[in-house]
């Protein structure tokens, strides 16, 4: 049967198309117009180059290659309510020139006005077969054209689907705020701020400097101290003579001793100021002394103050003091065991595993066994034992924190130590 209604290429049409693809150019269609044919059911005519009698002409709303048919172009123009009150026969497409490059009839439509009682949103849609979709540019201007319910909810569909996997990308992200500090271990820059807590506070909330100094400003300072009350300190023997604090008791047991002592060690007044090295100012001076030394009953001055890595530098300790390193865990006292190793590594906390496991292979080849417990990092290295009679050899194939795959040249056991963390 002969088809009735069908869409063609004018012959500018299929000029402009051929020579767009000769070129390696396009054709820019980007119009639809559609007319009543002057009340008669046309028949397309190839060498149209208008329509009979046009009614309406705008911009494409819609222009694609069909998905089940990569030959077929679709164009698409929607109506909209307020215009029409004319019966719609025949359909053009227009490019960007101007010129008619298409041409179809329809069954006959008619496109109500609202004012005549009815009206309704039309959508016209041309199918045309073009040997080469290459050569159209398949583009609108959204700007212009109004879009179907179908489109609309498509694209409704389409951004949600991309803002969904968007927002599970973010929720998934381990950071997904790289311009904030991160909870664990942040790198505060330039000047941050925190609340000053109470000079009572012993606890392991934020210390700001305003708390720091306020704690502090009760310690005298290890330079020049101007210590008040009653400070005491330890009472040197009687036979050290070097810059250790001399206390009041020291002084005095010195000075017993001294007055007790024969006249052969010290007869007169004149050894008593040599051995005092003869100083006018000597009761200013033991003070001066005195003032610089540590009180008994006080923290050590050379610790006071100090940070926890100046601690740890004047304690002669390393990483190892501040790690929180626990005591190490044997799994198992069988032929399948291992034995963790916490320690501090460069700097970072690390657990090295040893396991030992056992494993038969019933015949030549390989075998793949699982360790007694995964290696939260990485494999490092094995070494094994064949058992049986004969030569038996094993050699090791492809690891992973897991398994390890072993060869064996005949039937055996094989007893494994590996190492990881």
């Amino acid at each position: 049967m002969t088809a009735k209604y069908f869409a063609i290429l004018t012959n500018q049409g299929a000029a402009r198309l051929a020579n767009a693809a000769a070129l390696g150019t396009t054709l820019n269609i980007t119009q639809m117009a559609v007319g009543d044919a002057n009340g008669v059911l046309p028949t397309p005519d190839p060498a149209q180059t208008a329509l009979i009698n046009q009614k309406r002409i705008a911009a494409l709303n819609m222009l694609s290659i069909d998905p089940n048919n990569s030959s077929q172009i679709i164009a698409e123009q929607v109506i909209p309510e307020n215009e029409g009150g004319y019966w719609i026969r025949e359909i053009g497409l227009y490019d960007d020139s101007g010129v008619l490059v298409a041409v179809a009839n329809c069954p006959e439509t008619y496109k109500p006005l609202l004012q005549e009682g009815s009206g309704r949103t039309q959508t016209i849609r041309m199918v045309l077969i073009v040997s080469s979709t290459s050569a159209v540019t398949l583009k609108i201007d959204p700007a212009v054209v109004l879009a179907t319910r179908q489109y609309v909810d498509n694209k409704v569909i389409e951004v949600k689907a991309y803002a969904d996997n968007l927002l599970s990308q973010h929720i998934a992200a381990s950071n997904p705020h790289t311009q904030y500090a991160p909870i664990a271990s942040p790198t505060f820059t330039g000047t941050p701020v925190a609340p000053t807590q109470v000079k009572a506070d012993n606890s392991t909330k934020l210390a700001t400097t305003a708390h720091v100094k306020s704690v502090v400003a009760d310690y005298a300072p290890l330079a020049s101290p101007a210590m008040t009350g009653v400070p005491t300190a330890p009472t040197a023997a009687q036979s050290v003579n070097n810059t250790q604090l001399a206390t009041t008791a020291f002084v005095k047991a010195a000075i017993a001793a001294l007055v007790a002592s024969s006249p052969a060690t010290l007869d007169t007044l004149n050894e008593l100021a040599a051995a005092l090295g003869n100083d006018p100012n000597f009761a200013t001076t033991m003070t001066n002394a005195l003032a610089g030394k540590q009180p008994l009953d006080n923290t050590l001055t050379a610790l006071s103050g100090k940070s926890v890595a100046a601690l740890l530098e004047y304690l002669g300790l390393s990483d190892i003091a501040t790690a929180g390193v626990a005591m190490g865990s044997l799994g198992g006292q069988s032929s399948n065991g291992y034995w963790k190793f916490p320690g501090v590594i460069n700097g970072v906390r690390q657990t090295l595993i040893v396991q030992w496991y056992t494993a038969s292979a019933t015949q030549a080849g390989a075998i793949t066994v699982n360790f007694p417990i995964p290696f939260p990092n990485a494999f490092l290295a094995d070494a094994n034992m064949a058992g049986g009679s004969g030569t038996a050899l094993v050699n090791g194939g492809t690891v992973s924190k897991t398994s390890r795959q072993l060869y064996c040249n005949v039937a055996m056991s094989v007893a494994v130590i590996t190492v990881g963390y």
